[in-house]
């Protein structure tokens, strides 16, 4: 009796270690542009890489609207690349935009892709999603 109740201690061990649940590898959605990529994400996405944060995020919508939480710099779309001194200066290094809609970070996604930055991630739907999916600004 003491060997069966050891044994299925050991069974619902095996199967709860299984069952754990493992971090989430976020891939996004590949975008090919001139000289490159970028990678879109979605909302939950982002609130998934906020968790574990390893980028640089920038928002690049004027004029200002709010922040998403977590924010490091805000950039002007149109003026991105005349702050590259803003940016982290490897190139490979991950940095993930938006706006309020996703229009002005596709153009700045676009524009650092051309510049050689290799590492981009731009948020889909911007802010507007965002705030839609029950998540909150910073005014």
């Amino acid at each position: 009796m003491k060997q069966i109740t050891l044994l299925l201690l050991a069974l619902t061990l095996i199967i709860l270690t299984a069952c754990q649940s493992r971090p989430t590898e976020i891939s996004g959605e590949n975008i090919d542009t001139a000289g490159g990529s970028y990678k879109n994400v979605s909302v939950n996405e982002l609130a998934t890489m906020l968790k574990n944060k390893d980028f640089v995020f920038v928002n690049v919508h004027i004029p200002f609207e709010g922040d998403i939480a977590a924010t490091d710099l805000s950039v002007s779309y149109d003026q991105i690349a005349q702050n590259l001194s803003q940016l982290p200066s490897d190139k490979n290094a991950k940095i993930v935009l938006y706006c309020r809609s996703g229009r002005m970070s596709e153009i700045a996604a676009e524009e650092l892709v051309s510049l050689g930055y290799t590492n981009i991630w731009n948020l889909e739907g911007g802010m507007v999603e965002w705030e839609q999916a029950g998540f909150d600004l910073e005014k």
